[in-house]
């Protein structure tokens, strides 16, 4: 972690004063942009069918990903058709695309792939608008789309605004870019329709009357790259040399789920969100190298060596909500179960 992310979290008096006058910058520049949509300036554009964002205004891994995959699920038992649009953060593609599973992860990003696997139709693209346009010439009987992140895309109108927070970091020093992790201001949260709290976070300071809802990420057991149905439990680890590898928005989160399975690591790799992997980046030492599901799309496209594969384990989550957030939205949209 940079000096300036260990500022964000654990503020110093020199460095906030050395970073006010940039984020003095950012703050006016933000609040032009979102003056301009308010006040008609600039128009945004409604898709033919309901949208709602799940974003967050801080950066870094907040869990965005899982809750959309879990959200996904919910629908899909409830018999709604639901489909995604993404920024596709980390991929080439310039124009509106549509991801398949078995797509490449430098032209469309890492997080999409995750989302097609699930089984729904996803579309990456800049232009949000572009892309949910594209999202319903490809499948017209969808009746929601999820925007996986695109809460400051304001020139895509929302229907409704869901904001996720990393329970443990929470607003960090509550300040701007770059002198704190915020990319609106904490007042934005009075005009979302509702917060998503990932994991522990008691004392965040969110606004009266918000809808909340608690998101818990559940382990299961580790499985091998290139077989979901070979499984291993933390103690078939043991005796092992094991190197842990993320390249994440907070692999610290990753690393500590790992230590609540009980399985003991002897290296763990930081890497950069959305990280480019090349075969060199896993350690040649390690008996077993276990990765998250989102860095094992980009790894399976790199790893040609039956040696190096065998040696990759990935480590799913899922997301589990309190209380009912596919319910709820469902309710906000007035839309009834599997019309």
């Amino acid at each position: 972690m940079s000096l300036i992310e260990q500022h964000w979290y654990r503020p110093r008096g020199w460095l906030t004063a050395l970073l006010a006058p940039l984020e003095g910058l950012f703050a006016l520049l933000a609040a032009v942009r979102r003056q301009a949509f308010r006040r008609g300036w600039k128009s945004s554009e409604k898709l033919p069918v309901p949208l709602v964002v799940i974003g967050n205004i801080n950066v870094g891994g907040v869990g965005k990903t899982p809750l959309t995959l879990a959200l996904l699920r919910a629908f899909a038992a409830r018999g709604v058709k639901v489909g995604v649009i993404s920024r596709g953060y980390g991929g080439s593609a310039a124009t509106p695309i549509e991801v398949k599973p078995d797509g490449d992860p430098a032209q469309v990003g890492d997080e999409p792939l995750l989302l097609a696997a699930a089984g729904a139709p996803v579309v990456v693209g800049r232009d949000r608008v572009a892309a949910g346009r594209h999202l319903l010439a490809l499948h017209p009987d969808l009746e929601l789309i999820l925007s996986d992140d695109g809460l400051q895309h304001y020139r895509l109108a929302r229907d409704l605004e869901i904001v996720v927070l990393d329970g443990r970091r929470g607003l960090g020093n509550g300040r701007l870019l770059p002198n704190g992790p915020l990319r609106e201001p904490p007042s934005r949260l009075r005009s979302v329709d509702a917060v998503v709290v990932n994991g522990e976070g008691g004392d965040l300071p969110l606004p009266d009357g918000l809808p909340r809802f608690t998101m818990t990420l559940r382990a299961g057991r580790c499985h091998a790259l290139d077989d979901p149905e070979r499984t291993r439990a933390a103690d078939d680890f043991a005796g092992q040399q094991v190197a842990a590898l993320a390249g994440i928005g907070h692999p610290q989160r990753f690393f500590d789920t790992l230590a609540g399975q009980g399985i003991a690591v002897s290296r763990a790799l930081s890497f950069p969100d959305h990280h480019a992997f090349g075969a060199g980046d896993l350690p040649v030492d390690a008996d077993a190298v276990i990765v998250t599901s989102k860095d094992a799309v980009k790894l399976a496209r790199v790893l040609h060596e039956p040696a190096q594969r065998a040696r990759l384990w990935v480590l799913p989550v899922q997301a589990m909500l309190a209380p009912d957030l596919c319910d709820w939205i469902l309710a906000r949209l007035k839309m009834e179960h599997g019309r």
